[in-house]
């Protein structure tokens, strides 16, 4: 009979930096590493609780002005899509789905790069180079899939086009879309909406209950379109709950919601990883 001690990670905390959600507020993060043998549970775990991995670090905001970053997932059970959503995987019906294992390419890079330069060219990731790239999508720790979207070329002989790209996690209990982007110039497409919808219906296949999308910020127009997806989530107050009225979230925006550092870590709830007979 073997054991093995309890998980037992160590969190820190990031200096400010000004929020690139809210204007005139600065935020901090609050992180850990994700190594070792018991990576997918410990991330599997804290995502539960509102974090997200960013290659081999698990991280969730921890502001000292507000609490106002909110973990969002969509019940996949409670999901039915709107007139307009209905519309968007119609529109993209001639996409192909491929995923694959974390695999960085010089045109899902060529694509992210135009991705960046149209929507966040003043972005943290604004410089980030293809050595960069390769790192975000490679190193992970646990099980995640690249998945690629192609459209058809404007000839039989022409190949297919890269669309769309979503760095995906496979959790105990869904799926967490790490990180997506797309051709900026296919608005019609409304790709952002399309790929969240296709990875639904991926969930629903796998029998998986969530897709988590991220955060979701009361008061930002950037994290607007998340509210529009029925059956949405929120991790507030310790616990997940459905979002109701978008704009009754505003009190999270006040310093007196924040909680000291020290109580954040000692509420956060980890695996347990001991050998079992």
């Amino acid at each position: 009979m073997r054991h093995t001690l309890p998980l037992a990670p160590q969190f820190y905390v990031t200096a400010p930096q000004p929020c690139p959600y809210l204007a005139d507020r600065m935020e901090r993060k609050l992180f850990t590493a994700l190594q070792g043998d018991h990576a997918g549970q410990l991330n599997d775990a804290l995502s539960k609780q509102g974090f997200r991995r960013s290659q081999n670090v698990l991280y969730r905001p921890s502001c000292t002005d507000c609490t106002a970053c909110l973990s969002a997932r969509i019940k996949v059970a409670d999901f039915a899509p709107s007139r307009s959503q209905r519309k968007t995987r119609r529109r993209n019906t001639d996409l192909t789905r491929r995923a694959t294992s974390p695999w960085a390419t010089e045109d899902q890079y060529a694509l992210f790069r135009h991705y960046l330069e149209s929507r966040h060219a003043d972005g943290g990731m604004a410089d980030m180079d293809i050595f960069e790239f390769a790192a975000m999508v490679e190193e992970t720790p646990v099980r995640t899939r690249i998945v690629e979207y192609t459209a058809p070329g404007d000839t039989p002989r022409d190949q297919p086009v890269l669309t769309a790209v979503c760095l995906t996690d496979v959790l105990d209990d869904g799926l967490s879309m790490v990180y997506s982007f797309y051709d900026p110039e296919a608005q019609a497409r409304s790709l952002g909406t399309y790929v969240i919808l296709d990875h639904i219906e991926i969930a629903r296949e796998a029998g998986l209950p969530y897709v988590y999308l991220g955060y979701w910020v009361p008061g930002s127009p950037k994290m607007g379109y998340k509210a529009k997806f029925q059956g949405l989530e929120i991790y507030k107050g310790g616990a997940w709950q459905p979002i109701g009225d978008p704009n009754s979230h505003d009190s999270e925006t006040h310093p007196l919601s924040v909680s000291p550092i020290a109580e954040q870590v000692a509420r956060i709830s980890l695996p347990d990883t001991r050998a079992r007979d």
